[in-house]
């Protein structure tokens, strides 16, 4: 199993080959993980540190859930409560837990590039869990294995990402992985809420959420992240769910079998109506959810692997 890196920092290094890798791994995880024992050794011995200087609730409890399973010591870091709020510097913390020789970190951080400064500053396996506007690798990576399970191929698909593209790191990191892939791409929303030079993003764009839905196998709902917003992007909640809200007659434009995914938290009646969210024929938002451990499970695998393979250095 190739699967050359140090760190998961992003999907842009990652060639297709090294995608398909983990992705067969966290489909035996995902199967595992329905069984009865749920106590693998893949990281016995070893120590994770999660980090999340944003608040989480999905990918926190999923990273956790991950290496407790694989048999790694697990230490959620408050963050909140941490000597960053005293005044501390992130390399100051990263050293400090540097001397504390973890083998994986786990970092959530509002600040694009912020995980890979610290990642230069270890001896130990770093993943990003969400950095600012800039990746979280691991959200798109189970998305992908959700889109496997379900349509039996990851190429030549399809697919519509709509909503809050501008603000969304979890958009970028699908667009890299997706193309990478062979897939067809349409980012669907307002233009207030598409980034600046689109057109560089390879992909499709529409105002139109009909069209932009038009016999798509695969519709990627994105929440709207009012808390990086700074101005009217969107005249208001009502407006928007009525222009690009999805309802089932906006899904009706898709293909017959599409899936509906959204990353969560859900905001329904303003992303996505609610009887769709839960439309079990349609909807793979829960399997998105379970697919999050099983991606998390394999990505840490690999990397430890790697890390044990490496001869250890001091950091100076």
């Amino acid at each position: 199993m190739r699967f050359d890196h140090r760190h998961l920092l992003g999907i842009e290094p990652l060639r297709p080959d090294e995608i398909t890798t983990l992705l067969d791994l966290a489909d035996q995880y995902a199967t595992y993980n329905r069984g009865r024992d749920k106590n693998a050794q893949a990281l016995a011995g070893m120590t994770q540190i999660n980090m999340f200087f944003e608040n989480s609730t999905r990918t926190q409890a999923s990273f956790e859930l991950a290496g407790k399973r694989l048999g790694a010591d697990v230490m959620n870091m408050a963050m909140q409560a941490s000597s960053i709020k005293k005044g501390e510097t992130l390399i100051d913390t990263a050293l400090t837990l540097n001397a504390m020789h973890p083998d994986l970190l786990v970092v959530r951080h509002p600040h694009s590039g912020a995980v890979d400064l610290l990642a230069q500053k270890v001896n130990c396996a770093v993943l990003n869990a969400g950095d600012g506007r800039h990746e979280h690798p691991t959200q798109a990576l189970l998305d992908a294995l959700t889109i496997r399970r379900a349509k039996g191929r990851l190429h030549r698909l399809t697919i519509a990402i709509c909503g809050d593209v501008a603000h969304s790191r979890v958009a970028r990191s699908n667009l890299l992985l997706l193309h990478k892939m062979e897939n067809r791409i349409r980012l669907v929303g307002p233009p207030t809420l598409m980034p600046a030079g689109i057109d560089a993003f390879g992909a499709e764009v529409y105002d139109d959420m009909r069209e932009g839905l038009r016999d798509a196998d695969v519709v990627m709902m994105l929440r709207l992240q009012k808390e990086r917003m700074d101005g009217g992007f969107i005249p208001s909640e009502r407006e928007y769910y009525h222009r690009y809200g999805l309802d089932a007659e906006k899904l009706s434009h898709a293909k017959p079998d599409a899936i509906v995914m959204h990353p969560g938290p859900m905001n329904r009646g303003v992303e996505i109506d609610g009887t769709i969210a839960d439309d079990i024929n349609r909807s793979v938002i829960q399997d998105q959810v379970e697919m999050g451990v099983a991606v998390r499970m394999a990505a840490m695998d690999l990397l430890a692997r790697n890390l044990r393979a490496r001869p250890k250095t001091v950091m100076v």
